[in-house]
Parts: structure tokens; C-alpha cells; sequence
């Protein structure tokens, strides 16, 4: 019986792992920011940061909204030439850069269904020095 029951649990929280994370239909879910010189970026600058994401198709995506460690949200709409779908997924927003800030989080709106859907928010560490 202990034989049998290792590789019964074992396979159940495979399942269980693969179900909670597959995207569901017309899903995005946001992986990752980049950002040029994240040590050293200068205050009240603009520069553009390169969001990845994975996502069930091609979900159009309207805005992108930036906190600076509490502060906004900062919107920016997201032009469809700056947006590649496929396997690596992403696209390029410009931002200005809030002195003495720390962190920056980032979700999107996208349409889905006919209807807006904020997805997941990532956060990436900055430090933003004077010009």
C-alpha cells in the first residue's frame, strides 16, 4: 500500500501544480520588468521599460499603471507597435523617474472577454539618484 500511495500523491500535486498555473482563456499574466541601469536612474528622466508577459493569445493590451513605493498609480497607454506576442512576450512603455524611489510595481489593463481585466502586478528594485 505505501508503495502505491507515494506516487499517487506525487502525481496529485503534479496536477495540482500544472492547473494553478495555466493561463485561462484570453488570460495575461505579467512575468517580469526590465529596465537600462536599474542602479542609477536619473531623477525626473524619462526611460523605457521593457515589460514581459505570457498570455492565451493576443489580448490587447490598453494601459500599463506604475507605483513608485506607494505612489500613484502612474498610467501609460500602450501603443500596439510597441507590443510582440509569441513565446517571448512583451512590450515598451516610456516612464519618468520619481526621485528617492525604491521600488516600482507594474499591472496592465487588458481587454478580455469585451471587458477590462487588471492582471497580476510585478515589482522590480530601482534606485533613482539626482540628475
Amino acid at each position: 500500500m505505501k508503495g502505491i500511495l507515494t506516487p499517487v500523491l506525487m502525481s496529485v500535486a503534479i496536477l495540482l501544480a500544472i492547473s494553478c498555473c495555466a493561463l485561462k482563456k484570453g488570460e495575461l499574466r505579467l512575468l517580469d520588468m526590465e529596465i537600462p541601469d536599474p542602479a542609477r536612474l536619473p531623477a525626473n528622466v524619462q526611460f523605457w521599460i521593457r515589460v514581459n508577459f505570457e498570455a492565451d493569445g493576443n489580448p490587447e493590451i490598453r494601459r500599463a499603471c506604475f507605483y513608485w513605493l506607494g505612489d500613484g498609480p502612474y498610467c501609460v497607454n500602450v501603443n500596439v507597435k510597441d507590443v510582440e506576442y509569441g513565446s517571448v512576450a512583451y512590450f515598451y512603455v516610456p516612464l519618468d523617474a520619481r526621485y528617492g524611489s525604491s521600488v516600482l510595481q507594474c499591472y496592465v489593463e487588458y481587454l478580455r472577454d469585451e471587458k477590462i481585466e487588471r492582471s497580476n502586478a510585478v515589482a522590480y528594485r530601482v534606485k533613482v539618484v539626482n540628475p
